[in-house]
């Protein structure tokens, strides 16, 4: 189906701002980018778009030096770059926050933020007190003062704030940015977060700085963007006016279909229950009474620190109970580790793939096959032929875009990894599996497959249990809606009952005690 055409764009001032002109890389027989030409102009805010897969990382990594192109050239107001290595591309003005951020863990905030340019005294020693000066301010200059404590040590810090730390960074070094790329810089950030970030991104265009926005949320593109180029298959597939253009155009130029229906839900619960928690309490949840049935899906829904993440891990085996029961299939579990939850039959794929579930340096192979190895093996050997084969198997049925199952998963994009996660647990067969934030960092294309796998799950009878801080996503995938606050359940709604503000009264609900119950279908 080819795109309708959109409004046309005035053609780029290629003696301004960042560019690419006619770069194409390719990594052994895969070939990421094919004569990619764009340019990225001062005081604009373009967002960069595309499916996982599509070369959004690769074109970043050869615009920041960390890869060398194999074909064309990156220009500077013009000039032609000889980017041999990020370090060049910082001498040159050009930053990027990446997606996962490079934290040193024993030192505190300021020494992670000036690292390599820490302020010293006469005898060479550290300037504390200029140390604490420089960051105070910087921190009230940019924002942060009351998201993130100077003091704090990395590897005390939360998520969001070690994306700050790295937005710190390229805004305070030695040579002020001409042009500055955000690599999905919301997908860890709070409300109140992503507000100070989208305040900041705008003062940097207003002071004439090339932005580039990569991110799959549509609202943020739509809100922030001057103009949209759009990848696909490591090409250029367009670039259009945000203003000019909609979300259906922008779908049709990343997959190159239409994408009208991305839930495809149909309601096949049962009575039987799989999963029943009653009374359960940890350090971070308490009292929690959960049900679900086989082929229902239950989506987990509340603010980020709501404790959802947590009850995932509980029920997972992964944190300690302190009192309850979960009984599975009418068994009463003694979840003492992952091990127990696994043999039990409950799947959890976490929110952090790369940190929690993924072995980045094994192969596709390995992990998928990583909780199935007991019916894969003989004699304590593992049989790498049916390994293979169940492997390629679920790569297959999940479209797995990878040269073969032997590659390397930190070569996947994150739609890509995100899909071996779960190849991981369809090869297992678990009667509940938990899936914390299964999109985040997704594309859309992705996203639609990803759904199609969760309505195919509870087709075949498997409990599903959804955490996800979307409302859209929750609303369209869920039979029924439970929502959390502080570690607390503060209500349930129903598939007919559930809506956006109904969700957010729920999860915003100032007191626990007095919260009015809200009406369910479902008796605990």
């Amino acid at each position: 189906m080819t795109p309708p055409e959109s409004p046309p764009l005035p053609p780029p001032d290629d003696s301004a701002g960042l560019s690419a002109e006619g770069v194409s890389k390719r990594f052994g027989a895969v070939q990421a980018l094919t004569d990619v030409t764009l340019t990225f102009p001062p005081g604009q805010v373009t967002a960069l778009m595309g499916e996982n897969g599509a070369g959004k990382s690769t074109l970043l990594r050869v615009l920041t030096g960390d890869h060398r192109p194999t074909g064309g050239r990156v220009l500077l107001d013009g000039r032609p770059l000889d980017l041999n290595s990020p370090q060049d591309a910082r001498r040159a003005g050009i930053r990027i926050i990446p997606q996962e951020p490079e934290i040193i863990p024993h030192v505190p905030v300021a020494e992670n933020v000036y690292a390599g340019a820490l302020p010293r005294t006469r005898l060479r020693r550290l300037d504390r007190a200029g140390l604490h000066r420089r960051i105070v301010a910087d921190l009230r200059r940019l924002g942060f003062d009351k998201v993130l404590d100077p003091t704090l040590l990395g590897s005390e810090l939360t998520a969001a704030q070690r994306q700050l730390v790295e937005i710190m960074r390229a805004l305070t070094g030695a040579v002020p940015p001409r042009a500055i790329a955000f690599d999905e810089p919301t997908s860890s950030l709070s409300e109140h977060e992503v507000e100070a970030l989208f305040a900041l991104i705008a003062r940097l265009r207003d002071q004439g700085i090339a932005v580039i926005y990569v991110s799959h949320r549509m609202k943020e593109i739509f809100r922030l963007a001057d103009r949209i180029a759009v990848l696909r298959d490591g090409r250029v597939a367009g670039v259009v006016r945000a203003d000019a253009t909609g979300e259906g155009e922008l779908v049709r130029l990343m997959v190159g279909r239409d994408l009208s229906s991305l839930f495809v839900r149909q309601q096949v619960a049962t009575d039987r229950v799989v999963l029943d928690v009653q009374g359960l309490d940890t350090d971070d949840v308490h009292g929690i009474d959960l049900r679900v049935r086989a082929g229902e899906v239950v989506a987990l829904a509340g603010l980020i620190g709501a404790g959802r993440s947590e009850l995932a891990l509980a029920l997972a085996g992964d944190a300690p109970i302190r009192s309850g029961t979960v009984t599975l299939n009418g068994e009463v579990l003694r979840l003492r580790n992952p091990g127990d939850a696994i043999a039990a039959g409950i799947g959890l794929a976490p929110e952090e793939r790369k940190t929690q579930a993924l072995f980045l340096h094994r192969t596709i192979r390995d992990n998928t096959s990583l909780v199935s190895l007991g019916r894969l093996s003989r004699w304590r050997f593992v049989r790498r032929r049916q390994e293979k084969d169940l492997a390629q198997e679920y790569a297959d049925r999940l479209r797995v875009r990878a040269p073969s199952v032997e590659a390397e998963v930190r070569t996947l994009s994150g739609g890509n990894q995100q899909k071996v996660v779960l190849a991981r647990w369809l090869a297992r067969r678990p009667d509940l599996l938990i899936l914390d934030e299964p999109t985040r960092g997704v594309d859309i294309g992705a996203k639609a497959e990803i759904y199609q796998i969760i309505a195919d799950l509870a087709r075949t009878g498997t409990a599903v249990l959804v955490i996800s801080s979307e409302l859209p996503e929750v609303l369209g995938l869920a039979d029924r809606v439970v929502v959390m606050q502080n570690g607390r359940t503060t209500g349930e709604l129903t598939r007919e009952q559930a809506t956006e503000e109904a969700v957010l009264a729920l999860a915003m609900a100032d007191d626990l005690a007095t919260t009015a119950p809200a009406q369910t279908g479902e008796t605990q």
